[in-house]
């Protein structure tokens, strides 16, 4: 165990949540506390992506907690310094927008605003079709507020929806691991990752232009 704990959120992209759950279990599985938190959403709606139900039981079995799942239970998160860092995936352009207006009206935004008491840093994992659009003030303001970074993120479908946002979810242990040392993880807009790993290899070789 690495002494490490996690809170980890979920909101309601449904259809990033088991992308978001195989990085859950990575992190647990590298020895990470988890503390499971769920949006009022993620908690009662079933999906053609699955069942509420079964996506509760998973998260338990995932990091052996109770989940969060009501204002009242993220409250104590800050005062009692439960958490170590917050990450928050997948955040919606909802939520997104609450957090940068400091709005607290759900258990995911209680968790962060209670975290952030501390003043420890909250890494965001966005996934919203309109990152580019009404979102994109909202990315802006984050990126401006002290202890908050983003796991890199890319267009995932620029032809059918050019406004739309995904995280790199398989970036989130790293982006994790700079945002405990105050760093954010680059490059924030990433390439695919095969492109990413030729470009990573040309600039160990040297061979970068100026």
């Amino acid at each position: 165990m690495n002494g490490i704990t996690v809170g980890f959120a979920l909101c309601g992209s449904f259809c990033t949540i088991g992308q978001s759950l195989q990085e859950m279990k990575k992190l647990s599985d590298s020895g990470y506390q988890i503390v499971p938190i769920v949006s009022y959403h993620v908690k009662t709606i079933d999906s053609r992506f699955g069942k509420a139900a079964d996506l509760l039981r998973r998260l338990r079995e995932i990091s052996g907690q109770e989940v969060i799942d009501s204002i009242p239970g993220a409250e104590p998160l800050g005062p009692k310094k439960i958490t170590d860092i917050m990450v928050v995936a997948p955040c919606t352009g909802n939520t997104l927008a609450k957090l940068a207006l400091g709005i607290t009206d759900t258990p995911v935004t209680m968790a962060v605003k209670s975290h952030l008491r501390s003043g420890r840093p909250v890494l965001l994992a966005i996934a919203t079709n309109d990152a580019l659009g009404a979102s994109a003030q909202n990315i802006g303001r984050i990126l401006n507020t002290k202890q908050y970074y983003f796991v890199p993120f890319r267009q995932d479908a620029p032809g059918e929806k050019p406004n739309s946002l995904v995280a790199r979810f398989e970036l989130l242990p790293d982006a994790l691991t700079q945002a405990l040392q105050g760093r954010q993880l680059q490059p924030l807009f990433a390439t695919s990752p095969e492109k990413q790993a030729f470009l990573r290899a040309i600039e160990e070789a040297g061979l970068h232009g100026g």
